[in-house]
């Protein structure tokens, strides 16, 4: 990332002036700059302004206020910040404090630096996607000496403008498709919001310029440029925005033919990632505890580093044991993730709850569960994503570690920030070296491979029914932790269920479990509460017994989207205000 920093600090440095309206510090600037036309002239100017609009990806991973995760805002997990710290954004979040004017997940600042956690999504995405449209309107006047780099900077643009209008339209449904920088003059109470499905059309369209694009690569090894958008990405954003628009919450009459484009989409990236030597990562574990630097690494296509929250550096003391050092438990996993894990043969464990509470669970004898050895013979992806009771932990300072997550346990429940409320600790992305003490080099995997097999699956079920394609496609994501198979001959309903339980179990506490859960439409059945395990110790025996951890109110339809920000509902009287606000 070096000549992308190297621009980015020499754009900044220059303080250049761009048409239309923003508060961007790099747009308007005092007397005596540079224009935006006579950046167009410089080839290094060029390069630079291309980088500045990196600037605006969102943090993702320990970013939100104070220092937690996305999944502890869906039914994955429980922040242990909650209740005893009502400020803390989980404790809003679960009081149902979204509103026009206020999103918690939008809110905070670090204390030590003043640096926003995370935030500005509605205003940030905008102004990216502005950026992007003044660049693509100005490079077609710019004589660049590399023609093959000019081509490649535009490509590479139309995916950042396309990334930017997908995150965007995730949070608050359709948006005006503006393709080009507005006019200063631009009467703005006319402006209406496009469909969600034009609005994916419109990512798709930008993602195939790119991708038809010969001067855009799929993988770059260069590490000063390791972080810039490929063909690769051009596919993942264009998958996902077709499965989006393909889903209940944006086809509520279940049009078939989104379902195919949706599957086509996927089917097209899986088979030019293939054919550009991107593979699954042969480690479930391993491959959360590194970076696409490792030369074993060919599932990542995208990934970030977290300057703010330092991500991976101290994410066992954010997210972790208080017997292991740990400044606070933060996300623990919920008993509801617990029980999506499959056992080891294939066979769910867990089919569902005899009541509201989840406290009756009701249990698939045949899989050979055992309620009393609730985790032994597990998918091996439950061992590498959450700490349970007598886990062992590893070898720390010359001996052997068992997690003690019981009441009266070192590492037991109670009603503290620092330990655990339900009975369970993060283990996914936590680096072995940490557990010393050290400094890790662990990136937020934006985009994987593995999430295409998925789309794949889910597309194609839904478009074609539950075929030989969309078991080969589970198939490549469970053979990787040496799991069974699905039993033969499943529905369209019955694979549809086993699918999203997969992408629960593969996916977990990577930013999408709070996403499909609003797009299925299925919020009222997942995130009314969650729950977890009390253990008690007698002698040497332990009993569990299932309790509720939290209540919850951000489930009815209204919270499936975002509201658009009151502030700029009173500045578009033409802007419908999302449903329910």
């Amino acid at each position: 990332m070096k000549r992308l920093l190297r621009y980015t600090i020499l754009f900044i440095s220059i303080m250049i002036i761009v048409p239309g309206c923003s508060k961007d510090p790099l747009d308007i600037t005092p007397d005596g700059r540079i224009t935006i036309k006579e950046v167009f002239k410089e080839d290094r100017l060029i390069g630079a302004y291309v980088n500045s609009i990196y600037g605006y990806i969102r943090l993702y991973g320990s970013v939100y206020y104070p220092n937690t995760m996305l999944a502890v805002f869906s039914d994955e997990a429980h922040d242990s910040d909650d209740p005893q710290d009502s400020w803390a954004n989980s404790s809003q979040w679960y009081g149902g404090m979204l509103t026009p004017t206020y999103n918690p997940l939008d809110a905070g600042t670090n204390r030590e630096s003043g640096i926003k956690w995370n935030g500005q999504y509605y205003e940030d995405s905008w102004a990216a996607i502005r950026k992007a449209n003044v660049f693509l309107t100005e490079i077609k006047n710019a004589t660049m000496a590399d023609k093959g780099e000019q081509a490649r900077m535009i490509a590479e643009v139309k995916v950042l403008r396309a990334f930017f209008f997908l995150e965007l339209i995730k949070m608050y449904g359709g948006m005006p498709i503006i393709r080009e920088p507005l006019p200063d003059d631009f009467d703005y109470t006319k402006l209406k919001r496009n469909s969600f499905e034009e609005c994916a059309a419109f990512i798709a369209a930008d993602c195939n310029e790119a991708i038809a694009e010969s001067a855009l690569p799929y993988r770059i090894s260069i590490e000063g440029e390791r972080g810039r958008f490929t063909k690769a990405v051009a596919h993942a954003v264009k998958s996902e925005a077709l499965l989006f628009s393909a889903s209940k919450l944006w086809n509520q009459n279940n049009d078939l033919e989104k379902w195919k484009s949706a599957a086509s989409a996927a089917k097209s990236a899986l088979d030019a990632l293939l054919a550009n030597d991107y593979r699954l990562h042969p480690n479930y574990e391993k491959y959360f505890q590194g970076s696409s630097l490792n030369s074993d690494d060919k599932e990542t296509i995208f990934e970030i580093k977290n300057p703010n929250a330092v991500y991976g550096g101290n994410l066992f003391f954010l997210h972790g044991i208080p017997s292991i050092d740990a400044g606070k438990a933060g996300a623990t996993p919920s008993q509801e993730l617990v029980d999506t894990y499959d056992m080891a043969n294939g066979q769910q464990a867990i089919l569902g709850y005899q009541d509201a509470d989840h406290l009756k669970p009701i249990i698939n004898t045949a899989s050979g569960y055992d309620d009393n050895k609730p985790y032994v013979g597990r998918d091996p992806r439950f061992y590498a994503t959450v700490w349970y009771n007598q886990a062992f932990y590893g070898n720390i300072w010359g001996n052997n570690h068992y997690v003690a997550s019981f009441i009266g346990g070192i590492d037991g429940l109670a009603n503290l920030r620092s330990r655990t409320h339900n009975g369970y600790y993060l283990r996914k992305f936590i680096d072995p070296v940490l557990r010393n003490g050290n400094i890790g080099n662990v990136r937020w995997k934006k985009y994987r491979l593995a999430e295409l097999y998925l789309n794949y699956a889910e597309a194609a079920n839904e478009a074609y029914g539950a075929t030989s394609e969309v078991y080969d496609a589970i198939y490549a994501i469970r053979d990787r932790v040496a799991m069974d198979g699905l039993p033969v001959g499943l529905d369209v309903d019955q694979m549809r269920e086993r699918i999203r339980r997969e992408r629960q179990v593969e996916l977990a506490f990577e930013e999408h479990r709070f996403w499909d859960v609003r797009r299925w439409k299925v919020l009222d059945k997942t995130d009314k509460l969650t729950t977890g395990i009390a253990w008690t110790k007698t002698g040497t025996v332990f009993t569990g017994k299932r309790i509720v951890v939290d209540r919850r109110l951000a489930w009815d339809n209204k919270f499936l989207i975002f509201p658009i920000p009151l502030l700029e509902i009173s500045r578009l009287p033409a802007f419908d205000q999302n449903p329910g606000w």
